[in-house]
């Protein structure tokens, strides 16, 4: 049987529990990719490179809105930094906006990539098999 100083216990753990899933910021599937396509380029990434590097590197094609819009939440997030760059005559005088990585950004995409691979160890239907 359990008593009343149990349940409280019980309850305000939980809560600890659920404090703390709130304080983290998980990351959708294409805040994923974008991050890790704004790593990839040697130099600063853009919005139109970013959105190529997903499609040849996943076979998706990536709406330049979306890329944009998540690459506003991982600035939010504190993930990636943007700067401008010169204005072209190319793009009507317009400056491209330039995104590179931050420690924390670099810190949650590796740990990202080592939560799927600890996720995906041993699952026989990754490799061709069947379940």
């Amino acid at each position: 049987m359990t008593s009343a100083g149990d349940l409280s216990l019980q309850f305000s753990y939980n809560f600890i529990i659920v404090e703390d899933m709130r304080k983290r910021e998980y990351l959708g599937q294409l805040e994923v990719m974008v991050l890790l396509a704004v790593m990839r380029p040697v130099r600063d990434a853009y919005g139109v490179l970013i959105s190529r590097e997903i499609a040849e590197k996943s076979g998706r094609d990536v709406a330049l809105a979306s890329v944009y819009a998540a690459l506003e939440r991982l600035e939010r997030k504190g993930f990636v930094t943007s700067s401008l760059g010169e204005p072209t005559a190319e793009r009507g005088g317009r400056a491209r906006t330039y995104f590179k990585p931050t420690a924390a950004g670099l810190r949650e995409a590796r740990e990202a990539h080592r939560t799927l691979l600890r996720l995906s160890s041993g699952m026989s239907g990754l490799k061709g098999e069947l379940a």
